[in-house]
């Protein structure tokens, strides 16, 4: 998993890198909140960010508020990285937009595992929008059939928008994405066909 790592003190930052290399992700680092959001924006940009509360500019708590005030194009799980343990100060980075929260000084086992929830978000997050989207890729090739369709007692034909009688197979190729292919169901074989059949056998003896 790419990670940016926000934290304006050098030896925090390279805490925060050394571990995360570590456990097997590709780090990028910025020192202050607009160069994190300016990363946060680029097409490319990582889906999990470290964010230290407390950096010169724009600090933490902005950076998530200004992130998800942008419009979604990809899964962004945020970690605060901060000192501040009241509770009141948990909640308003909370409500800012981050999503989770590690305290300073941080503990390597703590911070391994709520990077972890981070990826199963963001890997759920992912497979949603790749379901979503073949979901509205479908929907986009079918024309919805609604309302009352006059339909003829006897022949089945239905009555179109121009006022006349088409075939009903017709009328739904017409009006959705639906095709037909025919065959002979077992009850009119029965009916229908082998009676015919058993007509023209005897007709040749």
């Amino acid at each position: 998993m790419r990670i940016l790592i926000a934290e304006d003190d050098r030896v925090s930052r390279r805490l925060l890198e050394t571990c995360l290399r570590k456990w097997g992700h590709e780090v990028q680092e910025v020192a202050d909140g607009a160069a994190a959001l300016e990363r946060l924006q680029q097409e490319d940009a990582p889906n999990l960010a470290i964010v230290d509360w407390m950096m010169p500019g724009i600090d933490g708590v902005e950076v998530c508020r200004r992130a998800r005030g942008r419009p979604v194009t990809r899964p962004l799980y945020i970690i605060l990285l901060t000192a501040r343990t009241a509770p009141e100060d948990i909640a308003y980075a909370l409500d800012a937009g981050a999503d989770d929260y590690v305290t300073k000084p941080f503990n390597p086992a703590e911070l391994r595992a709520r990077v972890g929830v981070g990826i199963r978000v963001v890997q759920l997050q992912r497979e949603l929008a790749a379901r979503i989207g073949d979901l509205e890729a479908s929907l986009a090739h079918v024309s919805e059939l609604q309302g009352i369709l006059p339909i003829c007692s006897y022949c089945r034909r239905i009555r179109n928008e121009a006022n006349s009688w088409a075939r009903l197979e017709e009328y739904v190729v017409t009006h959705s994405a639906a095709r037909f292919s025919h065959g002979i169901c077992p009850e009119c074989r029965k009916a229908a066909v082998e009676p015919e059949l058993e007509e023209e056998r005897n007709t040749r003896r």
